[in-house]
């Protein structure tokens, strides 16, 4: 026997479908019948004439078999459409006798507990703000809420049974004085099987603030969290309702995502995102909302956190995105990214949010927004990494003949490594914004997030680079790069992040490379940034970032970072010192390449200190100077040795057009050591 499944309302809207093409394809025909039909000779010959006839006839031809066309066409949509009305009549008629057997069953459960067995419960009504209705206890979706009265909250959604949906939550009422109602909650999910509610939308405050989005209504065994509701508009934006939770038992569902931040109408902010939900027992916690934007003088709303993940294996929710500031005669500042959730047992942090671009000014003496910082990433679990920071947001750009434009956003900073995890690298930093006018300021670059700690046997994060410095199309300033972010700190067995390159300029100073992260009790430190690197008259280049120092006990001192190529270029960074009882002293860094004799090429960073058995680093070379007439920078010294260990050669003095810089001084050997040798010149 073969079973056929229909579904009427599809049949019905396929049927919708046809009879509107075959409208168009009507009308299309239609059009070309007059020009087609009546064509006239190309000229008064007969050639013209048989030519001219043929494609009438054609023209006619066509028309006709196009009207017998229309026709079956007409006929297949009436039969698609009687069907869908019999099987709906079907099923109507094989229900209708079921009602019965359901209203019998659900009677003693209705007067007893005010709730059927099977069955959804009733929607609330509009402009009420009433609670939709319980749906039944074994089978049945819980009721919508209703809507909210102008300024009211929206009513909860109802909850499911044991196998069911919640209801979404109702509607916050608008308010044209005062603020919008807050939406409501969305209803919980069934406790076997089923989804938790949606929660309301927040009604608009139109003078005031809107409405907070409602939060999305739990699942349980089987079922996801509902999502957060959206936050109203207003002056201020209303905050995005939270996710709903994947519940104490969550197993198989996921956790809600938070609401978006309601839209800033006027100069207030735009409303925060809403926080993500938790992840229950083995889940991914939810990700936080985005930010609401600010459109006539706003400020950007901060992204929603990230929910926390499951408590077993669930990673944690990434942060929500920054809502953007407003562009105006002035621009309004970009919101922050959302932090990333914590991760369970066995898993991982959720990455920070980014940041949102700051609004850009147009007035001759606007000042421009900054842009958001991305949001911090969340910790690991026991057994879990830190998650990676958020990434910086571009500063707004000034177009002004004496404006100022924002600054770059920061990154986020990593989240911290657990038991056996790894620190979360930095997020990168935001560009300054670029100006326009001839008297304008550029923004500066935005600074590099910091590395997150490594946990017991866990390295340390990487430093997030920093933003480069806004640059000017006109006469006015351009601006500094920002430092990179310094590398997190090594667990107790492990190593330190390296550090954060430094970011680029043109006219002025780089950015600093970031300072490498100390080792743990017995590991190594990282290695310092790169200096930034600037490509114009009169620019500096970033120095280069220290190397960590080693643990207290035992690992080698991290390598000190590069200097940046400049006009005036910067210096290698100093090596990081090795532990007390084993290791070697970290190698100083090379100095930056000079393009003018303006300054010599730049001086190598210092080797660092050996342990008590190692030996001392070797000095950076010093940095070429690429004028015919510049000299090079001078090598480092090498680092000392402490007893048993030789001291580190000094560094070479770099190459010069008129004369190479002067050779590091050898570091001093230990007890049972040599010096080093100095560097040559």
């Amino acid at each position: 026997m073969s079973y056929v499944i229909a579904a009427p309302e599809a049949l019905a809207a396929v049927a919708s479908d046809l009879a509107g093409i075959g409208s168009a394809i009507t009308q299309a025909n239609a059009a070309a019948a007059a020009p087609t039909t009546g064509l006239l000779a190309a000229g008064a010959d007969e050639v013209s004439a048989a030519v001219a006839a043929v494609f009438e006839e054609h023209a006619v031809t066509y028309q006709a078999l196009g009207a017998q066309l229309a026709g079956f066409h007409t006929q297949f949509v009436q039969t698609l459409t009687n069907s869908a009305g019999a099987y709906a009549g079907a099923e109507a008629a094989a229900a209708a006798p079921l009602q019965g057997l359901f209203d019998a069953i659900n009677a003693p459960f209705n007067l007893l507990l005010g709730r059927p067995l099977i069955g959804n419960g009733a929607n609330g009504a509009p402009g009420t703000g009433q609670a939709g209705g319980a749906g039944g206890l074994l089978f049945g979706n819980g009721g919508a809420g209703g809507s909210g009265a102008p300024g009211q909250a929206g009513g909860a959604g109802g909850a499911a049974g044991l196998f069911g949906a919640g209801g979404p939550g109702g509607s916050g009422g608008d308010s044209g004085a005062g603020n919008g109602g807050a939406g409501g909650v969305g209803g919980t999910g069934g406790l076997i099987w089923g989804n938790g509610g949606s929660g309301g939308i927040g009604g608009n405050g139109f003078a005031a603030t809107g409405g907070a989005g409602g939060a999305g209504g739990a699942g349980l065994l089987f079922g996801s969290g509902g999502l957060g509701g959206t936050g109203g508009a207003g002056d201020s934006g209303g905050a995005g309702g939270a996710g709903g939770n994947s519940g104490a038992l969550g197993l198989f569902g996921a956790a809600g995502a938070g609401g978006t931040g309601g839209l800033a109408s006027g100069t207030g902010a735009g409303g925060t995102g809403g926080a993500g939900g938790a992840g229950g027992l083995f889940n991914d916690g939810g990700a936080g909302g985005t930010g609401g934007f600010g459109i006539n003088g706003g400020t950007g709303g901060a992204g929603g956190a990230g929910g926390g993940g499951g408590l077993f294996t669930g990673d944690g929710g990434a942060g929500g995105t920054g809502g953007v500031g407003s562009s105006s005669s002035d621009g309004a500042d970009g919101g922050a990214g959302g932090a990333g959730g914590a991760g369970g047992l066995f898993g991982s942090g959720g990455a920070g949010g980014a940041g949102a671009a700051g609004g850009q000014a147009d007035g001759a003496n606007g000042v421009a927004g900054d842009g958001g910082a991305g949001g911090a990433g969340g910790a690991g679990g026991l057994f879990g990494n830190g998650g990676a920071g958020g990434v910086g947001a571009i500063g707004g750009q000034s177009s002004g003949a004496s404006g100022i434009s924002g600054d770059g956003g920061a990154g986020g900073a990593g989240g911290a490594g657990g038991l056996l995890g790894s620190g979360g690298s930095g997020g990168t930093a935001g560009d300054g914004g670029a100006s326009a006018g001839d008297t304008a300021t550029s923004g500066v670059g935005g600074v590099g997030g910091a590395g997150g700690t490594g946990g017991l046997f866990g390295p340390g994060g990487s430093g997030g680079s920093g933003g480069e410095g806004g640059q000017a199309s006109g006469n006015g300033a351009d601006a500094k790069g920002g430092n990179g972010g310094a590398g997190g700190g090594g667990g107790l067995f492990s190593n330190g992040g390296s550090g954060g390159s430094g970011g680029n300029a043109a006219k002025t100073n780089a950015g600093d490379g970031g300072a490498g992260g100390a080792g743990g009790l017995f590991g190594s430190g990282g290695s310092g940034g790169t200096g930034g690197s600037a490509i114009d008259n009169g620019s500096i280049g970033g120095n280069g970032g220290a190397g960590g120092n080693a643990g207290a006990l035992a690992g080698s001192g991290g390598a000190g970072g590069i200097g940046g190529l400049g006009f005036i270029s910067g210096d290698g960074g100093n090596g990081g010192n090795a532990g007390f009882l084993f290791g070697d002293g970290g190698i100083g860094g090379i100095g930056g390449v000079a393009a003018t004799d303006i300054g010599p090429g730049g001086a190598g960073g210092n080797g660092g200190t050996g342990g008590l058995i190692g030996n001392g680093g070797a000095g950076g070379a010093g940095g070429a100077n690429l004028d015919a007439a510049g000299t090079g920078g001078e090598g480092g010294d090498g680092g000392n040795a402490v007893f048993l260990g030789n001291g580190g050669n000094g560094g070479n003095g770099g190459i010069g057009g008129a004369a190479n810089g002067a050779g590091g001084i050898g570091g001093t050997g230990g007890t049972l050591g040599v010096s080093g040798f100095d560097g040559s010149s």
